[in-house]
């Protein structure tokens, strides 16, 4: 077991920059020793400010891969690279910890699970909805099988007007999408996670351009140019399971609504139900009356972390990564379970195209 963990950053934008870096700096002994991003200022930026005295830059992520002293690699980079920056190093001895969605597509989300297996090294999806107070609480009481069965759940991502105006989220061909495979991959990783369930059989999707051409905006993050917004503001699945449960996903940027939620759950199972709606409430039966619980999450559980301490998903996440790979252990996310999160998008944004329903 190495006392030192040493980690290359690829791709040093918004996501390395406000949850990568900042939590990898939090988690002991873990060193940031190299910094690659196609604009070399930022790079630098990001190795001042987070690598070791001695850190690396570079402009060219196969030159960071060179380097056998580096453990550990995340790839923040826009979705359309994911694949080949998480093969190349995979195949190059490190282990990975990729941004979501795990691929811009199923085919190439399944050369990085065959990548991990040829090379017996870790790989895990950046999920860090699952390490919320709340949905390892969820989690930890369906795994009990307080929930019985769940038959029915809907996956929720809904935004007002908050369209992300930065980077390439608008560009259909760097990301593969919108609000589905940007906000809507989350609540559908939580959900299909809460109840274990990861066989789809088959789904309906719509997605819309309704409001792309919109000038009177009101965005949370200004206006965005129309004639950039290439992806859907919306886009919406009915997925049965092969067990024949029912999922429901929403997801949105812009959608004229104030049923305003982002990255949850609700569950129904045979024996009680669930949602997060504003805060988690578990709702059942007992004695013949109804009841709803609130758990209490304003202070840190012991049950989620060791030293007793407040911390966020994101630090959470990788914490737990990086003892994975230094205990030789599962990662919490398994890319196994992100590969079918990215065949259910692809199905959605395939019967929106087809118009009819997609079968897995």
């Amino acid at each position: 077991m190495k006392d030192i963990m040493k980690v290359g950053i690829i791709g040093c934008g918004g996501i390395a920059t406000g949850k990568h870096m900042p939590s990898l700096s939090r988690v002991k002994g873990v060193e940031m020793v190299a910094f690659c991003d196609i604009i070399e200022e930022r790079a630098t930026r990001s190795a001042e400010k987070f690598g070791t005295p001695d850190a690396k830059v570079y402009t060219d992520y196969r030159e960071l891969l060179k380097d056998a002293s580096i453990d550990v690699v995340h790839v923040c980079t826009p979705n359309r690279s994911h694949s080949a920056i998480t093969v190349d190093a995979l195949h190059a001895g490190k282990h990975v910890m990729c941004e979501k969605p795990m691929a811009i597509n199923v085919a190439e989300a399944q050369k990085m699970l065959d990548a991990a297996k040829e090379t017996g090294k870790k790989l895990t999806i950046g999920y860090q909805g699952r390490f919320r107070d709340d949905s390892l609480y969820l989690k930890q009481e369906a795994d009990a099988g307080v929930f019985g069965e769940i038959y029915y759940a809907k996956a929720t991502a809904l935004r007002r007007r908050a369209v992300p105006t930065w980077g390439v989220f608008l560009n259909e061909y760097e990301q593969g999408g919108g609000p589905l495979i940007d906000i809507g991959t989350h609540a559908l990783d939580l959900t299909l996670w809460t109840m274990n369930n990861y066989k789809p059989k088959y789904c309906v999707g719509t997605t819309y351009h309704k409001l792309n051409r919109d000038t009177d905006q009101g965005n949370r993050w200004g206006n965005w140019e129309p004639d950039q917004f290439t992806v859907e503001d919306s886009a919406f699945g009915f997925i049965v399971m092969e067990n024949g449960a029912t999922i429901v996903l929403e997801s949105a940027w812009a959608l004229n609504t104030l049923d305003v939620r982002e990255a949850v759950t609700s569950i129904c199972g045979t024996k009680a139900g669930a949602d997060m709606f504003p805060t988690l409430r578990i709702n059942g039966i007992h004695n013949n009356v109804q009841y709803v619980t609130e758990p209490s999450f304003s202070s840190s559980s012991v049950a989620f972390d060791p030293a007793g301490k407040p911390e966020s998903p994101a630090d959470r996440e990788a914490r737990l990564w990086i003892e994975a790979v230094r205990n030789d252990t599962d990662p919490v996310t398994l890319p196994e379970q992100a590969l079918v999160v990215s065949r259910i998008l692809e199905g959605i944004y395939t019967s929106a195209k087809t118009g009819e329903i997609y079968y897995f």
